[in-house]
């Protein structure tokens, strides 16, 4: 068993409203020992943030760089913070998204779960994939610039 969140799944809202977490995720979740699921609006995406104890940790980290009565605390405070639930997870392993969490992702019927390691996020299907698509493109530009880099190293190295 990983102590990672790993890899992507779809699940289908319910009629009341419940989505299923994939039994991966539910598995490192139960290893972390977090009651619930922490969630929040990503800060800067059109998407939630959601884990336990290791997303709390990082986000204290994060925190603990600034001062408690600086302007970049209290902001990112409120953001991560202020604007976080701790859902219950039933006996099933499902959730139920809030209006307001559902509203900043855009969810509707269905939620693409994606791991991060530490974390993972709860994404509207189709915003996932357009967000896949530019974060391929981005990492097709960032190997491009790293092998122009590496053969200008490697050929200044032979001289």
């Amino acid at each position: 068993m990983t102590d990672r969140f790993v890899s992507n799944f779809t699940n289908r809202l319910d009629a009341k409203g419940r989505v299923s977490i994939p039994a991966s995720f539910r598995a490192v979740l139960l290893k972390d020992g977090y009651e619930g699921l922490y969630v929040h609006p990503a800060l800067d995406l059109e998407t939630l943030d959601a884990g336990g104890h290791a997303l709390r940790a990082t986000i204290d980290d994060i925190l603990s760089r600034f001062s408690p009565f600086s302007e970049e605390w209290e902001s990112l405070s409120t953001a991560l913070n202020g604007t976080s639930e701790v859902l219950k997870i039933d006996p099933e392993g499902r959730i139920m998204l809030s209006e307001t969490l559902k509203a900043h992702a855009g969810i509707t019927d269905a939620v693409t779960f994606v791991g991060q390691g530490h974390k993972f996020q709860i994404w509207e299907p189709s915003r996932f994939q357009a967000h896949l698509e530019a974060a391929r493109g981005r990492l097709r530009d960032v190997k491009r610039a790293l092998g122009s880099q590496n053969s200008v190293s490697s050929g200044a190295s032979g001289t």
